[in-house]
């Protein structure tokens, strides 16, 4: 059916936009002298042609301490360039003044696979010119190697780069660690700049090469690393949450696929880590190791791959200082891209996994889970790798509260579908644990355990007595956001709120 002009044509497995047979071949870039220096970036924007309609790209390994896009795109609005589409692969609340551009018209369109903070807001609020474009981390390379967006500029904050542009993320007073959302930019973007605050005579074993970079600009500073600790990356102390997380490793461990050569992927939050946590004890008591960790690594997988729990560590970005030191010193711990992670026509890490522990804002009685919104609506985040490692993963684990604050998180429907509910199979709550009825195997499983097993709706039923059913959301017919799947079909749409 047509919506607004969007065709909201979402269908499992259509791969309607991939070119899998294609070679992707990496482009040579223009720029192969050893001047790449500039001054500064107003010197350089006068060489460059940034001009209305422009897209402009950058990563986000900065996390909440970036101050590479705002200081670029302070000095191109300074130019009165109007209806810029800015590709980035994050955006956090430390770019709070691109709402002021949005305002402005110099930004009218973003893709992003995760927005938060006042920019969020500002979408949310139906401010943006166009609706802002949600994919998946997976997505992002996607679109770049299939041309869909053709990049004009891409600016990379280099926490350590060469003269000849060779780029390292682990090296530096910013180091980051991983760089891996800034590879396919620096590879296919008409102009690429490294932006560094650690300029030096040689980087050795370079994230990225030099020969895709054109430009290089040095500056005081590129953030504050600290900051890339952005949200929990500590183990929960919350007894709700360390009951589910103990329940979800006992999962992990009756399911089938726990064996030596296991693979295994978990987000950064409370409970995701203490999974890990119990996981460890497990594969102790077991004597069974796995073959690799994978996603945004943290300290705490860091310190399973040094206890020979795993024998390596695939590293797309960092949550942690320890990841950074880790990602420097140990050969186990690789930095991969973007795509190596996620993207459908590239032989990615994602589809190799055997577990994933992700969260949910909302689930519903289908499995669909929303991570893009708030319970009311608002933009407050967004895929990121979740409906990618979902699909890819044997058994992907949902781990919640069943309702926070009075808040269910099972709902009869989610507000969005950020990733479909036929990749989803677990959902461990407090209080229960829900099987997707498309998993048989794991429903014969877990019939032979312990484990507390129920239905979806009959946990469902159990937070209503509860806590209730919330209401109904209302919501305009303004679409301010395009939810996109991995492939690039549009999988839902998103409303200002009414």
């Amino acid at each position: 059916m047509q919506i607004d002009g969007y065709k909201k044509n979402y269908k499992m497995y259509s791969y309607s936009k991939v070119i899998k047979d294609q070679v992707i071949l990496k482009p040579t870039k223009k720029n192969n002298s050893l001047n790449k220096l500039r001054k500064n970036i107003s010197n350089l924007l006068d060489e460059l042609t940034i001009k209305d309609g422009s897209v402009i790209s950058f990563h986000h390994h900065m996390r909440n301490g970036d101050y590479v896009l705002n200081m670029v795109m302070e000095e191109i609005a300074k130019r009165n360039v109007k209806d810029l589409t800015l590709f980035a692969s994050s955006i956090f609340p430390c770019h709070e003044p691109l709402v002021k551009l949005i305002k402005e018209g110099v930004v009218t369109q973003i893709y992003s696979a995760y927005i938060s903070g006042p920019v969020a807001e500002a979408i949310s609020q139906g401010l943006m010119k166009k609706p802002v474009v949600m994919h998946t981390h997976g997505g992002r390379p996607r679109i770049i190697e299939s041309s869909e967006i053709k990049i004009d500029v891409a600016f990379i904050a280099a926490p350590s780069c060469d003269y000849r542009g060779n780029i390292n993320g682990s090296l530096g007073k910013n180091a980051c660690g991983a760089i891996g959302y800034a590879v396919t930019d620096a590879w296919f973007a008409k102009n690429t700049v490294a932006i560094t605050d650690n300029f030096v005579i040689s980087v050795d074993k370079p994230h990225i090469e030099g020969k895709y970079i054109d430009y290089i600009i040095k500056v005081d500073s590129i953030g504050e690393a600290s900051k890339i600790v952005s949200g929990t990356t500590k183990i929960t102390r919350n007894p709700i949450g360390l009951k589910i997380a103990r329940l979800a490793a006992e999962v992990i461990k009756y399911s089938g696929y726990f064996k030596n050569g296991f693979s295994f992927q978990t987000g950064a939050g409370g409970i995701s880590l203490a999974v890990a946590h119990y996981l460890k004890e497990i594969m102790k008591e077991e004597n069974v190791k796995g073959s690799f960790a994978s996603g945004g690594i943290t300290g705490y997988l860091v310190d399973m791959l040094k206890e020979g729990l795993f024998e390596r560590l695939y590293d797309v970005q960092c949550f942690d200082l320890d990841a950074v030191q880790s990602i420097r010193e140990n050969e186990a711990h690789i930095p991969i891209s973007a795509s190596k992670y996620a993207n459908i026509n590239d032989d990615c890490i994602v589809n190799d996994l055997d577990y994933v522990i992700l969260g949910a804002t909302e689930i519903d009685l289908d499995f669909n889970v929303n991570v893009t919104t708030s319970s009311t609506g608002e933009i407050m985040g967004g895929s990121g790798g979740h409906s990618d490692t979902a699909y890819g993963s044997k058994v992907t684990i949902i781990v919640s509260q069943l309702f926070n604050a009075r808040i269910p998180v099972i709902k009869e429907h989610v507000i969005c579908k950020t990733t479909p509910g036929e990749t989803v199979d677990v959902l461990v709550t407090e209080r229960g644990i829900a099987i997707n009825p498309r998993r048989r195997d794991l429903i014969e499983r877990f019939r032979q355990t312990n484990l507390p097993i129920m239905t979806i709706q009959e946990l469902k039923k159990i937070s209503d007595n509860l806590v209730g059913i919330p209401e109904e959301v209302e919501f305009t017919n303004k679409i301010v956001g395009i939810v996109e799947y991995r492939d690039g079909t549009i999988i839902d749409l998103l409303y200002k709120r009414g």
